[in-house]
């Protein structure tokens, strides 16, 4: 998962996750209101969800990517085991993002 503070810079990033084959999938959710401590100070924001769907082994060079492609100068970067995936999915997945 990661944020973002504009639609359109989701809209960049979950294509080009996809297009690189380090997503299968980028799902961005409605605008929410974000409040949290930045440089000593309390900020709210608006901000859309990313919810990335991979495979465990392209974590770090989706991690590098986010780092190098995000507008934030430090992105939001969490990843959520799953403990449980549906055969024919985790099959879809895998070869979406297969080199």
């Amino acid at each position: 998962m990661t944020t973002v503070s504009e639609q359109e810079a989701g809209e960049r990033l979950a294509s080009a996750l996809v297009e690189a084959k380090l997503a299968a999938c980028v799902q961005i959710l409605p605008p929410m209101t974000s409040f949290y401590r930045w440089k000593g100070e309390v900020r709210k924001d608006t901000e859309h969800l990313l919810v990335i769907k991979t495979t465990d082994d392209k974590w770090e060079s989706l991690a590098a990517f986010i780092h190098t492609h995000h507008p934030y100068e430090v992105p939001e970067l969490i990843a959520l085991e799953a403990s449980k995936i549906a055969p024919e999915y985790r099959e879809w997945l895998t070869q979406q993002v297969a080199a």
